[in-house]
């Protein structure tokens, strides 16, 4: 493989782009169409259906159909290209983007962080990059204001999980009414094909469309970008043919007195056909979502140069063939169709359709990875599905139960229109909800003044507020599906997110301190056994509660003890160089070490090779460089741990026994030889006697039940069941 295309497997950071050749970046480019634009490539297939359903159908005349176009036309521009391409897409977290993404630099510049166990020390990672501008007085105040209003930290994670919870109701909606659009068509050719049989059809392209994921979506990768840039250049094509034959007058749509006219002629169900409008901007977050597989640049050419002129010809050409065919309005897009190539693009859709689904499902899980990974979802199983092309993932428990939800939506709804109206709502409120974090990230990020903060927030949420006012209407015949959604699986993250914190606050109220554990040792009876024990604990700091149980109750550990903390720090990812840090716990008698193994919350979770290797090499070499002045040291802000911690440099650095090692390394190279156990905590949280009802509902039954149905710490770790030792404790939080 050469250079440039490790690069294309890879994606490019925005600060890389400049050592990029243009080939590369144009390689770049073609392949985002298949990933990031299949969802708004197929919007053509619904859009006017959805938008002239109800009794705006009876005011079908020219002027407004026009003015659809505009407001087509006009939506598309000010949220897909100002917005997203000009201006969005400009606050990348190191080359990633999404809601995730904005929330994560607003944690860094304001340390609103949400994680337990953050350190100064993160804040040394290669990533974790803020601004050098000092902090303007606009931005100082805003963080001053976080700081003392906790609540409106926890209002602000409550806002941003809202969104995400709709982000994932785009992920059972795409594909229900994708598919369905798609298959309907059959019906213009086959007129006495009954409805059962369409969404008989559908479902079962559904269920083939998951039951193929665990494949992973780099197998069929390489089909995604030629289905969309034919499926573009099909309807850019048909536009321009429908522009010629039926109505080349569609161009004065360009002018937005048509969305005047339109809105005073046809008044309130004129405001609430928007709603069908929006749907024309659907997928255009991924575009910002994306950005960790592509780079800034690509995503931007494939939409400026491709994306943007073949759909707005699709649109003009659409509304062009209506302006003479208003009988035809609920079927538009198959009719606008030359009989000629109907068939070819009837099956091109029925794969673009399949392509747009495929790029909200992995999306999906994705979102529900990075939830997992910030303590706002319960422990998933994921699954990396490629070797090569980081970041693609498949979570099965997740796959099926949006398989699950997607047939309920196709068979309980049978309508494209409800389940555009609930599209629509999904779709805007993930958009305003990145608006508003995005006005933040300009003032706390970019230093910039609350006017062009202000202004920004006006211009756009105002336009995104006027449209989520026209889906909210639609709730009854639809709508609901994703508030419902969204509610739910805010209720989880909420749950989850509070449980882990309450837990952890616990560890960190009744820690012990190591001198106890010591000074107890002789009058329990206290034995050391040889092997290595590794304890794992969700402290960075002291002893957690559970090992003091543990001795107390057995009063025996290993020779060499080490106390392991897995976290995750708010920067997309953290490099194998950065992951492991070591220090020492207590006297240098006592052999007891502490690491930290830190991820970025994209990163997958996941130790597979030879990690008590790397761990126990880790170890030696701290011991031998931890006299040494020459040593990249620091010393961790911990009263309990005094000592000195190396950053281990190399990760892959396998042990290597020599006649120059230490006496301690050399006992910890034997105690290796005796083998390693796994000590682990099986907790089970209870609320306490005094807590209030919903705390005891919240505590006792709904974060329980999830604790007993996710996946066990030990198999998320990977821990070899053999050499498993798990202590039982209960929590009362």
């Amino acid at each position: 493989m050469n250079p440039s295309e490790g690069l294309v497997e890879q994606g490019i950071s925005p600060r890389n782009l400049q050592r990029v050749s243009c080939t590369t970046v144009l390689t770049l480019a073609y392949q985002s169409l298949g990933v990031v634009y299949g969802d708004l490539s197929i919007s053509p297939l619904y859009v006017y259906m959805t938008t002239f359903s109800g009794k705006l159908s009876l005011h079908e005349d020219d002027e407004e159909i026009f003015g659809v176009l505009s407001f087509i036309l006009w939506t598309f521009t000010l949220i897909a290209l100002f917005k997203y391409v000009f201006i969005v897409m400009l606050a990348d977290d190191n080359g990633e983007g999404g809601t995730f993404a904005l929330y994560s630099l607003l944690c860094r510049h304001a340390r609103l962080s949400i994680l337990p166990n953050q350190e100064i020390t993160d804040e040394e990672l290669s990533e974790y990059v803020t601004e050098g501008n000092k902090d303007t007085w606009h931005s100082a105040a805003l963080k001053s204001f976080f700081d003392k209003h906790p609540r409106f930290q926890k209002g602000l994670l409550i806002f941003v999980l809202f969104g995400t919870c709709m982000a994932i109701g785009d992920g059972v909606l795409t594909p229900s009414i994708s598919v369905l659009s798609a298959v309907s068509g059959v019906k213009l050719k086959f007129t006495e094909l009954h409805d059962n049989y369409v969404v008989i059809i559908s479902c079962v392209l559904l269920v083939g469309l998951f039951s193929l994921q665990h494949h992973g979506t780099h197998r069929v990768a390489f089909m995604f970008a030629p289905i969309i840039t034919a499926w573009l250049l099909c309807i850019s094509g048909i536009g321009i043919y429908n522009i010629v034959q039926w109505n080349q007058c569609v161009f004065q749509a360009l002018s937005p007195v048509y969305m005047l006219k339109f809105l005073r002629t046809t008044g309130i169900e004129g405001w609430l056909s928007l709603a069908g409008v929006v749907l024309s901007i659907t997928g255009v977050e991924a575009m910002f979502a994306d950005l960790g597989h592509f780079s800034s640049l690509s995503i931007k050419i494939a939409f400026t140069c491709l994306v943007y002129p073949s759909l707005v010809l699709s649109y003009m050409g659409e509304a062009a063939f209506l302006s003479k065919h208003h009988e035809d309005i609920q079927r538009s897009f198959y009719k606008s169709i030359p009989e000629a190539v109907f068939w070819p693009v009837f099956i091109l859709a029925s794969f673009a359709s399949v392509v747009g689904s495929q790029a909200v499902i992995s999306a999906t899980f994705s979102i529900i990875s990075q939830c997992s990974a910030l303590k706002c979802f319960p422990r998933v199983k994921i699954v990396h599905t490629s070797s090569k092309i980081y970041g693609q993932i498949y979570i099965p428990e997740v796959n099926w139960m949006l398989m699950c939800l997607c047939l309920a939506v196709t068979i309980g709804l049978r309508d494209t229109n409800m389940m555009g109206h609930a599209y629509g709502l999904a779709v805007t409120t993930v958009m305003f909800v990145t608006t508003c974090l995005m006005a933040l990230v300009m003032i706390i990020v970019w230093k910039q003044r609350v006017v062009s903060a202000l202004a920004f927030l006006l211009f756009f949420g105002s336009i995104e507020l006027i449209y989520i006012s026209a889906s909210v209407t639609k709730i009854p015949e639809g709508g609901w599906i994703p508030v419902l959604l969204s509610l739910v699986f805010m209720a989880i993250m909420y749950t989850w997110n509070y449980g882990t914190m309450m837990k952890h606050q616990f560890d960190v109220e009744n820690k012990v301190s190591i001198n106890r554990i010591v000074c107890l040792g002789p009058s329990l009876g206290m034995v050391r056994v040889s092997g290595i024990g590794l304890v794992y604990t969700n402290l960075v700091t002291g002893v957690p509660a559970v090992f003091g149980h543990f001795v107390t109750n057995l009063p025996a550990f290993h020779k060499v003890l080490i106390f392991v903390c897995v976290k995750s720090v708010q920067v997309p990812h953290v490099s194998g160089k950065e992951r492991l840090i070591i220090s020492r716990v207590g006297p240098k008698e006592c052999g007891m070490f502490r690491c930290i193994v830190r991820y970025g919350y994209k990163d997958l979770q996941q130790e597979n090779c030879n990690f008590e290797n790397r761990l126990v090499s880790g170890i030696v070499q701290f011991v031998e460089t931890e006299d040494c002045p020459d040593a990249e040291a620091f010393y961790a802000p911990d009263d309990l741990d005094q000592t000195s911690i190396v950053e281990l440099k190399n990760e892959e650095n396998m042990i290597q026994v020599s006649c120059n090692l230490q006496d301690e390394s050399l006992q910890i190279l034997e105690a290796k030889e005796s083998g390693v156990t796994y000590i682990l905590g099986h907790s089970h949280a209870k609320a306490k006697k005094s807590a209030s009802f919903i705390k005891k509902v919240a505590i006792d039954i709904v974060y329980n039940f999830l604790s007993k149905n996710c996946r066990e710490p030990d198999v998320v770790l990977n821990v070899p069941p053999t050499s498993l030792l798990e202590v039982g404790m209960v929590y009362y939080v």
